[in-house]
């Protein structure tokens, strides 16, 4: 299924039953008007899950419940169990949006929020960052409920750190910028197994998670932009991303869970050119995974088993 097929099922998503994984965003730190920032919602059994919160994570999350996917509420009220890969701007600049835009427009409940060390003070300081607004919205003539901006950070290890009757989701260490707290996770659904690359140079620990899953979502730079810029920033991007050719030999190596009824395939949705997913194709495998860049909203869900 392309991003033009899930468009077309955008406009019907409840027809199909199963796990939903909808892209909000897939943007770089490079201000794009056309790409939002990192940010996934998984729904399951209409429950939305929601990954990293990059900026206008919120805008693009009324996209989507514009455009059908119900289970994400107005205003994104719905998201209340969140994961963060690691504490990049690029991944968190949506954070205040995510805590305050929908607890204006209706949120009553607290949200969890799990990611890496540091979570607690980054929530902590947006909340005293807002604390004129947030006073102002609780006492004047809003007299908003103090619950629906009740932030629970929950810094995590690897290993698995969250389990409902939904999925439960699986932390690894990736290679990032030197960062000792840079995740990847691996969500499993009660019909599907996600894997979710965060930000990360080519790793054996993604490698390991990626058995028998049905779904990867990964993050790649250009191959072609790679030769436009400087020495210091092409030693960056090997050092702390995965380029669109080794996207495809990692895509070739993961072995997804056998089924009779269902093709596999490994979805990887990166933040720039066609070039990546030209690359990608043209090392397919006999498996035949299909490799997809995203641009502004993209929509798929994973057939039922």
């Amino acid at each position: 299924m392309t991003f033009s097929d899930a468009d077309q099922l955008a406009d019907h998503p409840n027809t199909i039953s199963g796990t939903r994984i909808v892209m909000l965003g897939t943007g770089t730190p490079r201000p794009d008007p056309d790409r939002s920032g990192p940010a996934t919602v998984i729904v399951v059994n209409g429950t939305p899950y929601l990954i990293d919160f990059g900026p206008g994570v919120i805008r693009r999350a009324v996209a989507a419940y514009n455009k059908g996917v119900v289970a994400i509420g107005p205003a994104g009220a719905n998201l209340r169990t969140v994961f963060l890969t690691h504490l990049h701007a690029d991944h968190t600049a949506g954070y205040p949006d995510l805590i305050l835009t929908p607890w204006i427009l209706g949120r009553k409940h607290p949200i969890d929020v799990y990611g890496p060390k540091g979570l607690s003070d980054m929530t902590r300081h947006v909340l005293s960052a807002w604390k004129v607004d947030i006073e102002n919205r609780l006492n004047g003539i809003d007299c908003l409920p103090a619950s629906g901006c009740e932030i629970k950070a929950h810094e995590i290890d690897p290993g698995v750190f969250y389990k409902d009757r939904n999925i439960q989701v699986s932390a690894f260490r990736v290679r990032h910028a030197g960062l000792e707290n840079a995740f990847g996770f691996r969500v499993e659904t009660p019909n599907r197994t996600i894997v979710l690359s965060g930000d990360t140079a080519p790793t054996q620990s993604l490698l390991d998670n990626c058995h028998n899953c049905d779904v990867l979502i990964h993050e790649a730079y250009s191959q072609a932009t790679y030769e436009k810029v400087a020495p210091k920033w092409q030693a960056y991007r090997r050092e702390s991303h995965t380029c669109s050719t080794e996207l495809a030999e990692l895509a070739n190596r993961v072995q997804p869970a056998a089924h009779p009824d269902a093709s596999r395939e490994c979805r990887c949705c990166d933040g720039a050119a066609r070039s990546r997913r030209c690359a990608a194709r043209r090392s397919a495998s006999p498996l035949q995974r299909h490799c997809c860049y995203g641009t502004r909203f993209g929509y798929f869900l994973a057939a039922p088993k």
